[in-house]
């Protein structure tokens, strides 16, 4: 093992794991003052329960010995059969890799959260948190990371397209759709200045939410590195564009949310792309979450903080579009899309993320559903009105 890439991907375990305070910020200053904590809670409280989800079973259903294509058997439950000196590759330990693997478990069902803000009680939360971490992410990782049956048919997913942000924004969609609109919409962004602070967070660790897939100290680190922020600058410009065209003045919260698009984008496409594509990708996914987002409006879609705008769609359009745009130039290891002749790739890309994305979608509305059998989802009209900090904490963000 290297002691330069082991130390490279401690700093990249660090950088993911500083993104779900970034989240909680990014979200927290988007809300309203009577419902900050209970979003930030929502990211927070991964940090712990998912941990514990990942440790005692989630690492293994994930990366165990393939059972069927759909998920690994019980080969590392409560990390058993790992230690110090087991391999991941030659550069790094395995205990390495599964740690850095648990932060992405941690952020990814927190960034579903923003889509029903003021709406859904915290008990609630933390049952689904618990199914979809079960019969959704791990499976869904061991398919495309895990030696599943994605990963058998070829497809590639750097660091989350399908895996983390596709499934993600999907999911939130139905949540969405299930629990219908707030009945209060006086709710506006409290805190511009917090939500920056959040998505300062965000781009720094994204640079290892990225980097650090190459799973070494190596060239692929360094090009997914450069193409984490040009995808991240040019769709955040692209954004700044649109509000100026479409709303007059350029916006903060535009500009950064459009960077966002540009950091999802660059997840699965940053290790197998040239630069000059990812130019092309964060244009492309600014476009494409910004008329999805226009999209949603005009249905009127209660996402509150445009998870599946900026997620889903970029999620799902960067899948596809390393099915047209990868090329082993840059990486041997990858494949050549289809501007290289590589149909195959990119029709087992579409297909891959389809099914990824509707299982997801499905799975979450069917949960919803079963749960309010059980326990209401959606907070009573009084604790809406009045926020759910007070309510579902006892605490408040501010003081009059």
């Amino acid at each position: 093992m290297d002691t330069g890439s082991t130390a490279f991907m401690l700093v990249a375990t660090a950088l993911v794991m500083l993104m779900t305070p970034g989240l909680a910020f990014f979200y927290g200053g988007l809300v309203g003052r009577k419902n900050a904590l209970a979003i930030m809670m929502q990211s927070f409280v991964a940090l712990g329960w998912t941990t514990i989800l990942w440790v005692t079973v989630g690492f293994s259903m994930a990366f165990g010995n393939d059972i069927g294509g759909i998920v690994g058997d019980g080969k590392y439950l409560f990390l058993n059969n790992i230690s110090v000196a087991t391999p991941f590759n030659d550069q790094i330990p395995l205990l390495l890799f599964m740690v850095y693997q648990m932060m992405f478990a941690i952020i990814t069902p927190a960034l579903i959260s923003g889509a029903f803000s003021r709406r859904v009680r915290f008990k609630s939360y933390m049952v689904f948190l618990t199914l979809w971490l079960l019969f959704v992410y791990f499976p869904l990782v061991h398919m495309v990371w895990g030696g599943g049956v994605f990963q058998q048919m070829g497809v590639l997913d750097f660091g989350g397209g399908i895996v983390v942000h596709a499934i993600a924004g999907f999911s939130a969609l139905a949540f969405v759709l299930f629990i219908g609109k707030r009945k209060y919409t006086d709710e506006r962004a409290h805190n511009i200045p917090l939500f920056t602070i959040g998505a300062a967070l965000l781009w720094f660790g994204w640079f290892g939410f990225n980097a650090g897939n190459a799973f070494a100290a190596d060239g692929v680190a360094v090009l997914a590195f450069v193409n984490t922020q040009i995808g991240a600058a040019f769709a955040a410009m692209t954004w700044m564009i649109l509000d100026m065209v479409f709303q007059g003045k350029p916006k903060v919260v535009g500009m950064l949310t459009g960077g966002l698009a540009g950091l999802v984008i660059t997840t699965p496409t940053s290790g197998f792309v040239t630069p000059q594509v990812s130019m092309l990708l964060g244009v492309l996914v600014a476009l494409a979450s910004y008329l999805a987002i226009m999209y949603k409006n005009s249905r009127g879609w209660d996402d509150t903080l445009d998870v599946w705008g900026v997620h889903g769609i970029g999620g799902f359009l960067g899948i596809v579009l390393l099915g047209i745009f990868a090329t082993t130039s840059v990486n041997p290891d990858g494949t050549n899309g289809f501007l290289y002749g590589g149909i195959d790739f990119f029709v087992v890309q579409t297909i891959a993320v389809t099914f990824a994305v509707l299982y997801a979608f499905l799975f979450t509305y069917g949960a919803l559903v079963i749960i309010d059998r059980f326990m209401p989802v959606r907070v009573t009209d009084d604790v809406e009105k009045n926020g759910l900090d007070a309510a579902e904490f006892g605490e408040e963000a501010y003081t009059e």
